[in-house]
């Protein structure tokens, strides 16, 4: 008896609803740009070593070209596409926009939503290869142009922008403003 290779999923992406039949081999970077047109993450080297195709999964940085579609059922899912509220940039791609943190645009988008994913775990206490202080009770170090650059590291831009997205990283992070992610924003939507 064969095997079923396809199956009907349901993914949750920038606060919507998709269903969709997929094949279990399906990634969720050829699902969002093949099957959904949200072309926002690129496919860059397919191999997970770029960051270009890089979307939050429940506020968490995932390289979507590793991640099958079939795994992201039932998860929140934001993309680039998902990031700003309405016409209000999100602080992340203000400050990319204000500080040129980009040049040919075509990493940005996985690299607006690595710094996203930077800014939460930052915001946690997550220690990064860069902490000096590793121990809980040091508390979060200070984000400093080290830290940013060795948290951004799995994310290339050929252009080599890379000051000028260190230091967007880094104004996003004075800014104050707590990640938004798909998921803040339905929440705040159903409490309206």
């Amino acid at each position: 008896m064969a095997l079923p290779t396809s199956s009907v999923i349901t993914l949750h992406i920038n606060g919507e609803r998709h269903t969709l039949p997929v094949d279990h081999r399906t990634t969720l970077l050829d699902a969002l740009r093949e099957r959904l047109d949200l072309t926002g993450a690129k496919k860059g080297c397919d191999q997970g070593q770029c960051g270009a195709c890089t979307v939050l999964v429940d506020g968490r940085r995932t390289l979507a070209c590793l991640q099958l579609a079939v795994a992201a059922q039932g998860r929140e899912i934001t993309t680039i596409e998902g990031v700003a509220d309405g016409d209000l940039l999100h602080p992340v791609q203000q400050a990319f926009l204000d500080l040129d943190g980009y040049q040919c645009g075509y990493c940005t988008p996985g690299q607006i939503c690595s710094a996203i994913g930077v800014l939460a775990e930052h915001a946690a206490g997550w220690p990064s290869a860069a902490t000096a202080d590793v121990r809980p009770a040091a508390g979060p170090p200070a984000l400093t142009a080290d830290e940013i650059r060795e948290r951004m590291s799995g994310n290339l831009c050929r252009c080599a922008a890379y000051t000028s997205i260190v230091e967007a990283v880094s104004r996003a992070s004075e800014s104050g403003a707590a990640p938004r992610t798909g998921a803040t924003k339905q929440a705040k939507e159903s409490a309206a």
